[in-house]
């Protein structure tokens, strides 16, 4: 069944998410493409912030070659989730965007050379799932720590805050003080 709207370049093709097989798309030059709700993804759902509107990404894979003619797919996705801002736990929009390009491999030990090489590679020995792909790459793609930008964080003050500041400067006694004091009562010597 195909997906309104959903259009690609040569040879591409319109599909609902599912199994597909990798070398055939690749060696075809072949993509679909489509949107899911990521609220809905086991994987994913703890990770975003507890709101009733949908969380929606939009996706494309599309087959193709590298420049050494192996066989690969390149990943698309893009949308806007619901994340909690670890600087002032209140929910926000953060946009997401990533492209993954994935060098197939026919069975562990392609797996593991090519993993050597350093390349993102994928064991295609099987058909995949599109939306297992798509949910891996949007688990890499979310930020550790995710918060507002400054300007928008009701948790950042009005005033200027250089890079390493928390907050504004207040009148503290540096951790070392009391160190230089105790080193002082000591004779100024240590003995290590």
């Amino acid at each position: 069944m195909a997906t309104p709207g959903v259009t690609g370049g040569r040879g591409a093709r319109s599909a609902q998410p599912g199994q597909f097989d990798a070398f055939r798309l690749a060696s075809r030059g072949e993509a679909f493409a489509g949107e899911v709700d990521v609220a809905r993804r086991p994987r994913v759902v703890d990770l975003l912030a507890q709101t009733a509107a949908p969380a929606i990404v939009s996706w494309r894979v599309e087959g193709g070659h590298d420049a050494f003619a192996r066989p690969m797919l390149t990943l698309t996705i893009g949308g806007r989730l619901p994340l909690v801002c670890q600087r002032c736990l209140q929910a926000f929009e953060a946009p997401i965007e990533r492209r993954a390009e994935l060098l197939l491999a026919r069975d562990e030990n392609e797996l593991a050379r090519l993993d050597a090489e350093e390349a993102e590679a994928l064991l295609a020995s099987m058909p995949l799932d599109a939306l297992t792909l798509v949910e891996d790459e949007l688990l890499l793609s979310l930020p550790f720590a995710p918060m507002h930008p400054e300007a928008q964080c009701p948790a950042t003050p009005a005033q200027s805050v250089g890079p390493g500041d928390l907050g504004p400067k207040q009148d503290m006694p540096s951790p070392f003080a009391r160190l230089a004091v105790l080193k002082k009562g000591a004779g100024g010597t240590f003995e290590e």
